[in-house]
């Protein structure tokens, strides 16, 4: 595959697990920030190498084959973002892009040390899981912290926005994975919470409480 045909492939991927279901030509444009003309014409070289199922104004959906080379590249993205964190000291917020570019190399030998290498880690530096050599995944246990109630306690175990500001904001909250949080007050009006981190107090939005996951203690 090209580099191109691997970023449609694994944006297909991150859609279809979000939505649970078949994906549209407009949603994957919207993705990929281009034409949806431009994105039927990859749909059809994609679906000729089997990797999608694919009809003209109907959803698109992964063959097995496509979604087992989703997952790889999907692996070796992650696996490159633990790396960069773990062995290069390069912040959270750093490493998407860079990844963006290392998920590309084609060596599964390489890919498969660099698993070794680092301990076989099952998620990456924001919370996500890693499948395996053999496309497996572990389920990580998690809601989103919007849907927590006043009183109740969860340990941030990742985030929905992995975008570079919003992981800074997290960072100058001292938020991160394995954060304790613990929900003070729940605002009926905006649904904005008043949360416990590390004994400080503070307000956030819902639109933050619905981008952080935390496992309910």
């Amino acid at each position: 595959m090209t580099f191109s045909e691997e970023n449609y492939l694994k944006s297909i991927y991150h859609l279809t697990t979000s939505l649970d279901s078949e994906v549209s030509t407009n949603a994957i444009a919207e993705m990929m920030e281009t034409k949806a003309s431009s994105v039927t014409d990859m749909l059809k070289k994609l679906a000729e190498k089997d990797l999608i199922n694919y009809k003209k104004y109907q959803g698109v959906s992964l063959t097995e084959n496509g979604k087992h080379a989703a997952k790889m590249i999907v692996r070796k993205h992650r696996l490159w973002e633990v790396f960069l964190v773990e062995k290069l000291d390069f912040s959270w917020d750093e490493v998407h892009d860079i990844a963006e570019q290392l998920e590309h190399i084609k060596s599964e030998k390489l890919i498969n040390k660099l698993d070794d290498f680092l301990g076989n880690p099952t998620e990456d530096p924001h919370g996500d899981p890693i499948p395996d050599a053999q496309g497996r995944i572990i389920a990580i246990e998690k809601q989103l912290l919007s849907e927590l109630t006043a009183n109740q306690s969860g340990i941030c175990v990742g985030v929905k926005d992995n975008s570079s500001d919003f992981l800074k904001y997290l960072d100058k909250q001292q938020i991160g994975l394995g954060t304790k949080i613990e929900v003070v007050t729940k605002e009926s009006f905006d649904l904005s919470l008043k949360i416990k981190v590390n004994s400080t107090e503070l307000t956030i939005s819902n639109k933050i409480a619905s981008n952080l996951f935390v496992k309910v203690l």
